[in-house]
């Protein structure tokens, strides 16, 4: 794979800047605290990881690798998935971003027809407003029977929702490093959690990702249009499920970048407030946006949300 030096736009959308709304301080539930906590995985501290020595994305900031301290935490073994969103919402009332402003962003394949036209976003067409779109009816209104699972990951959500629900079990957003090195597993400066060998549109699936013409056509030949389940797939070797691909992950840092270059800075400087999101998407495909790979990276805004975007919890120990 070549080195990229003008990474095209992610298959991520954003609102336009300046529709922020805050997050309801949400006060932990020591019965969740205690449930979820329990049940996470115990990642050990050290030395860590983070970035990459060869950059498949050269003005992402990837590179270069270095080392890093890490203290011991743990995290969800998948992203949290709707069964659990819901139980947080059922016991604080809560209303995500998506619900408070009206609309959220669905790909266009997944709007249904009866809808008739809907809005582009002129950087990437193949995204669509969509009123009505949330976590529950994450295609629009009355979609909830056919696009929402129980146990897949809860999409949809904002950086603001999602800091909420982690308020609410008492844990909080991975740092990046933290996301690197509890993906990584031990293997070292490895591109994905099972280590360096590449998915494919033919054989090999190791994990929930486009194949096929991108944005036109996804053969599914993974067995998945859109999202899987969130505990599907091989875990990684401490027990980790579906870090690439599926759903893109929040983290608790903003996304910055480390360079002197005009363009790299005149980019960053339209994403100010933006945050970072780690692991790449079931829309992913290495044509296009190569993003699923542990050192990949991605900036949206904080109050954005879409039907490929989700998150798990860690707790520090």
């Amino acid at each position: 794979m070549t080195t990229a030096e003008h990474p095209k736009s992610c298959c991520t959308p954003n609102r336009p800047l300046g529709i922020q709304t805050s997050a309801e301080q949400i006060k932990t539930n020591q019965q969740a605290f205690d449930r979820y906590k329990a049940a996470a995985i115990a990642v050990a501290g050290g030395t860590g990881l983070l970035g990459t020595a060869l950059a498949g994305i050269a003005n992402d900031g990837e590179a270069p690798l270095r080392k890093t301290r890490i203290k011991p935490f743990r995290i969800s073994a998948t992203t949290v998935t709707n069964t659990e969103f819901k139980a947080f919402v059922d016991a604080t009332g809560y209303v995500t971003e998506a619900e408070r402003i009206g609309w959220s962003f669905v790909f266009w394949a997944q709007v249904p027809e009866s809808f008739g036209m809907t809005q582009a976003v002129p950087e990437a067409q193949w995204w669509r407003r969509v009123d009505g779109a949330n976590w529950r009816d994450i295609n629009g209104p009355d979609t909830q029977s056919e696009a929402w699972h129980a146990d897949h990951p809860v999409v949809q959500i904002s950086w603001n929702d999602a800091r909420a629900y982690c308020d609410w079990v008492g844990g909080r957003l991975p740092t990046e490093a933290e996301w690197e090195h509890a993906a990584r597993g031990g293997l070292g400066d490895v591109k994905f959690p099972w280590g360096d060998a590449l998915p494919n549109d033919t054989d090999y699936y190791p994990c929930n990702i486009w194949q096929g013409r991108f944005p036109e056509t996804n053969t599914a030949r993974d067995g998945y249009l859109t999202t899987a389940p969130a505990k599907s797939y091989e875990p990684n070797d401490i027990g980790l499920y579906n870090l690439v691909g599926n759903v893109w992950e929040w983290t608790s840092e903003s996304y910055k970048i480390k360079s002197l270059k005009k363009d790299v800075r005149a980019r960053l400087a339209q994403m100010k407030g933006f945050k970072l999101s780690k692991g790449g998407s079931f829309l992913c495909h290495a044509s296009y946006c190569f993003r699923y790979r542990i050192a990949a990276r991605s900036g949206t805004s904080p109050d954005s949300a879409t039907t490929h975007h989700g998150f798990r919890v860690v707790w520090s120990e």
